[in-house]
């Protein structure tokens, strides 16, 4: 077993088994039960990150100019398409699998291997979707927040699809080792510095960081579920007379 593969069950089981222990009785929101683990671990990834991942993506973004990293960003988005479209299916949406899997096939052939975004600029819609996302329209439910090391926010749910995305990821499976970690690594750090700008406005506008980025991602993965149309939260039932 890899490595990286290790790291991965190695958090999730983490997770999964506080979760179940139920261990940390600091939190104040139901959404969050493992508040006391989850800011330990907030913590523990925010310091990498201000250590090595952020420094690293500024150099980046420095060095490489803007048609670079687009291509770099679009031959990762292209190998997306082929999950987002699997999962679209699963999913019951089957025009929009179908679009994603079209997508993969212009833009790996008319797109030079994906570092070309021919299929947006045909109009061919661009999706977003995991195994997560899917687990969640099958029904199963969120379960507690969870802050996994390394790899940040999830909720119990999104960890187990975490764990099918990790394994069927192409990606992950390339050969050599050293070419996978060179594209685990390139495919990460291109990711965060699209978001150097946003981090740093969520650095300035929070009094607590963790509880704006807990509320944050739980609000944005509501609306990937619901295709950015979630249903009103129910109202509290009022008392009764």
């Amino acid at each position: 077993m890899s490595g990286w593969r290790a790291t991965l069950r190695a958090a999730a089981l983490a997770g999964v088994l506080l979760a179940s222990a139920g261990c940390a009785t600091t939190a104040t929101d139901p959404r969050d039960p493992l508040e006391g683990f989850n800011r330990a671990m907030f913590a523990f990834n925010d310091g990498l990150d201000e250590a090595f991942v952020k420094p690293v993506s500024r150099a980046y973004k420095a060095v490489a100019p803007e048609p670079l990293r687009g291509m770099v960003r679009n031959f990762f988005s292209n190998i997306d398409d082929v999950f987002n479209g699997a999962n679209n299916l699963l999913q019951g949406k089957f025009l929009d699998g179908w679009t994603d899997w079209f997508r993969v096939i212009v833009n790996t052939t008319f797109g030079v291997l994906g570092i070309n975004d021919v299929a947006s600029d045909m109009r061919l819609e661009k999706h977003n979707e995991d195994f997560g996302q899917t687990f969640a329209v099958w029904g199963v439910g969120d379960g507690p927040y969870l802050v996994l090391p390394f790899f940040g926010p999830y909720t119990l749910r999104d960890s187990a699809g975490l764990v099918l995305d990790w394994e069927l990821d192409p990606v992950v499976r390339a050969r050599p080792i050293a070419l996978r970690n060179t594209l685990i690594g390139t495919r990460f750090i291109s990711k965060r510095t699209d978001f150097l700008d946003a981090s740093a406005l969520f650095e300035q506008a929070s009094l607590d960081r963790y509880v704006f980025l807990r509320d944050a991602y739980l609000q944005r993965r509501r609306s990937l579920i619901y295709d950015g149309n979630p249903p009103r939260p129910p109202r509290p039932q009022e008392p009764q007379e």
